[in-house]
């Protein structure tokens, strides 16, 4: 299942220079496809893989059903490369090794898809256009854009995809993003390169701590609808289950976000707002409970002067969140970073792009 580099036909990428460059670059697209518990499904997604992905990683995460051997035995697609973990390592483990292996490969995208069919690979052009037009350093798939395919949804998935895409544009950053545990992704390998590998969650919140990363780096991420496909599977995401994991997870990237981004990175407006504005509603929330506590316990009434120490600092802490939150919505990364991060030397002329 080995292809030299010179076999592989590499796909121009077109229109993406700033002015200064007079050419853009080529481009190799490789897949990486996490495995675990997929053995019905994975011949067929590895069938439906367009010619546009050069290389694709099938990634066995200690599949007790021995994925990686079907592959193996069964796939004759000289694209397709086995990697194996010896102990599972959870989607996001499995899916860093296939980051890996790409980068070694010299891709210049990579695409991320899970092997249980819920993601139509032939879908994979359109996921990396935004990118290959220098549009985007992320992109991901959104189910939530065709309202009539969300009625194959799970209702229980569709809520709870619901509260972690609000959890996550409040830790990312990314107001202008939906459906953040979507594995369908693609990503430029220059911005690939710069995230903090060794510090991504490896399990679940994958996902979700990449996209907290990318807004570290001022990185752009857009949404790009796909079809929600639903058939007999099971996710093995248990809501109960890690719901106070990703809470708290989602809790620390948000403070850790407003940090790197308001204060360690930039002061601004915004960086006030907040400093004056949670301490103010913190105060006056404290103030006006235990005023409430002391008084029924008491029986005596609050004075107007208690209600208006506890009142004010209410209604002042939240205007002024409330304008921090409007900044923060308006601060949505817009300016492409690979395309202030590639190296003129590695250009070579080029004049079409077949996606």
């Amino acid at each position: 299942m080995r292809q030299t580099r010179t076999a592989l036909r590499r796909i121009p990428l077109a229109g993406t220079a700033p002015p200064a460059l007079a050419y853009p670059v080529t481009a190799m697209i490789a897949a990486v496809i996490p495995c675990f518990r997929v053995k019905n499904e994975i011949l067929g997604v590895l069938a439906a893989m367009p010619p546009e992905c050069q290389r694709i990683y099938v990634v066995d995460d200690a599949c007790p059903e021995g994925s990686g051997d079907l592959v193996e035995s069964a796939c004759q697609d000289p694209r397709v490369r086995v990697l194996r973990h010896a102990r599972n390592e959870g989607v996001g483990g499995a899916t860093l090794t296939g980051y890996r292996a790409a980068l070694a490969d010299g891709a210049s995208v990579i695409v991320r898809l899970d092997g249980d069919g819920q993601m139509d690979p032939r879908e994979i052009p359109r996921l990396v256009r935004p990118i290959l037009d220098g549009d985007a350093d992320y992109a991901k798939g959104n189910r939530f854009f065709e309202l009539e395919g969300l009625r194959a949804m799970p209702r229980l998935r569709l809520v709870g995809n619901s509260l972690l895409s609000f959890a996550s544009k409040l830790s990312s950053g990314y107001w202008n993003v939906f459906d953040p545990n979507n594995g369908f992704t693609a990503i430029h390998a220059d911005v690939l390169r710069r995230l903090p590998l060794e510090k991504l969650a490896q399990r679940w919140f994958f996902e979700s701590d990449v996209l907290f990363r990318l807004g570290t780096l001022r990185a752009v991420v857009c949404d790009v609808p796909m079809t929600a496909r639903y058939e007999n599977e099971k996710s093995s995401l248990v809501i109960r289950h890690v719901a106070g994991e990703f809470a708290v997870r989602h809790a620390a990237n948000a403070v850790k976000r407003i940090f790197y981004n308001y204060y360690l990175r930039n002061f601004n407006i915004a960086s006030i707002e907040i400093a004056v504005g949670l301490p103010l509603l913190l105060f006056g929330a404290w103030v006006g409970v235990t005023r409430w506590i002391d008084g029924y316990l008491h029986g005596v009434p609050q004075t107007s002067g208690t209600v208006m120490l506890a009142a004010l600092p209410v209604i002042v802490g939240m205007q002024l969140l409330l304008a921090f939150l409007s900044y923060d919505l308006s601060n949505v990364p817009r300016d492409v970073l690979h395309r202030r991060l590639a190296d003129p030397s590695r250009r070579t002329p080029t004049t079409t792009n077949s996606l």
